[in-house]
């Protein structure tokens, strides 16, 4: 870790410029967030350039007039039972379209409903660029907008009165399982007769309506941990491969735009660059959110349905890399959320995704106005600039099963 320490003012110097950016997906404070990056990429010895690509925005607005749809066809069933059917039919398609959001499905709502906007990638390369292995490193640098149900007191509150069930509890609790269950519940009551179903599925509609246009008008939080620590990782680690170059292994450093509206510039990077990476000589690392007390390593992730990343003897490795490097992570954690990291590991590349956690097992400052600089773990980030730059090096060098 000594040899790293040096770099905790590189670490420093990007979250604290890019922090006061307001980096809505898609907005000119994203575009200009990402023209610094390329920048100091460059600046760093690794040749960065800016890619617009395009995404439909979605996720909170749209995830709200899905809830509202469901709701509606649960009033219209309670006040006309002669359209019971229709309704049922019009909240099981607002389910479906929720599922298919969340999941990243084919997305036909959010297509249908929100047209297209620019977002914008960066993409370094380092070392040689007909080096036989790669090794892409993702990040994102959009930031996510608050909300109430971010509040993260009632987890606390658990972890404090039960720490027992909290330490037993390795993957996070599937929250979307109840917005999804929301339609979900007038499409039954609809179908069964049960007006006692319904008018609790009218209300729960209420409820997740109000929760998602809350999100939807909330401000946006400063992202520092979340997630410029992983994008200052990318620029530490370009100065340090700058400065000790890796033979025989190319290194791409992605940030990537749009993440925070449930994935939205990582499908222009692979519908880029997939069609030339080979699978079996690629490995992909996403950093996500890698500035709370202690670094771990997923197992997997998946809003509805658990998908652990399918390359489990890559995960062994960089779990092994981590020791060797005197900076371990803790394994066996699952989230319920999405990250840059699905579209990879669905296109049957090696993935493994480094995050970090706090005390009560989530994510420091997490969708908050407090998510600023000052309450970033530069611990934590050093340890993941270590296990990244030693994962790269035992990369070009191990004579590992996956070459």
């Amino acid at each position: 870790m000594t040899a790293v320490a040096s770099s905790e003012a590189t670490l420093r110097e990007v979250i604290e410029a890019l922090a006061p950016l307001e980096r809505r997906a898609g907005s000119d404070g994203e575009h200009r967030a990402a023209e610094w990056i390329a920048g100091r990429l460059t600046d760093a010895g690794c040749p960065a350039e800016l890619q617009e690509e395009e995404f439909h925005d979605g996720y909170a607005r749209l995830i709200s007039s899905l809830a509202a749809t469901g709701g509606l066809a649960g009033v219209a069933a309670l006040v006309a039972p002669r359209v019971r059917h229709l309704a049922g039919a019009v909240a099981a398609a607002a389910t479906a379209a929720i599922a298919d959001d969340i999941s990243n499905g084919p997305r036909w709502a959010r297509r249908a409903l929100a047209p297209a906007k620019p977002t914008w990638n960066v993409v370094g390369s380092c070392g040689p660029q007909d080096a036989p292995r790669t090794l892409v490193v993702l990040a994102h640098h959009d930031a996510a907008t608050a909300g109430a149900i971010f509040d993260p007191r009632a987890q606390e509150w658990f972890g404090d009165h039960f720490p027992g069930l909290l330490e037993r509890r390795d993957t996070s609790l599937p929250l979307w399982w109840l917005v999804l269950g929301v339609p979900a519940l007038v499409a039954a009551g609809a179908v069964r007769r049960r007006r006692g179903m319904l008018a609790a599925g009218v209300a729960a509609s209420a409820i997740a309506t109000a929760t998602f246009e809350d999100i939807a008008r909330a401000p946006l939080v400063p992202g520092a941990n979340d997630n410029l620590t992983a994008v200052a990782v990318l620029v530490a680690l370009a100065e340090r491969l700058h400065e000790r170059p890796i033979d025989d292994l190319r290194v791409l450093l992605v940030s990537c735009g749009a993440e925070e509206v449930l994935q939205g510039g990582i499908y222009g990077f692979a519908r880029r660059y997939f069609p030339s990476l080979d699978r079996d000589r690629t490995w992909f690392v996403n950093l996500e959110t890698v500035g709370s007390p202690n670094l771990i390593m997923l197992e997997g992730e998946g809003p509805i349905v658990m998908e652990d990343y399918h390359d489990r003897t890559f995960r062994d490795f960089l779990a092994h890399v981590a020791e060797k490097a005197d900076a371990p992570v803790r394994r066996g954690l699952r989230a319920r959320y999405s990250t840059d990291a699905a579209v990879p590991n669905r296109a049957g590349y090696p993935t493994a995704t480094l995050s970090s956690m706090n005390r009560y097992k989530a994510l420091s400052n997490y969708h908050r106005m407090s998510d600023i600089p000052e309450n970033v773990d530069y611990r934590t980030v050093r340890q993941a600039l270590v296990v990244t730059e030693a994962l790269a090096r035992e990369l070009a060098s191990s004579p590992w099963i996956g070459y």
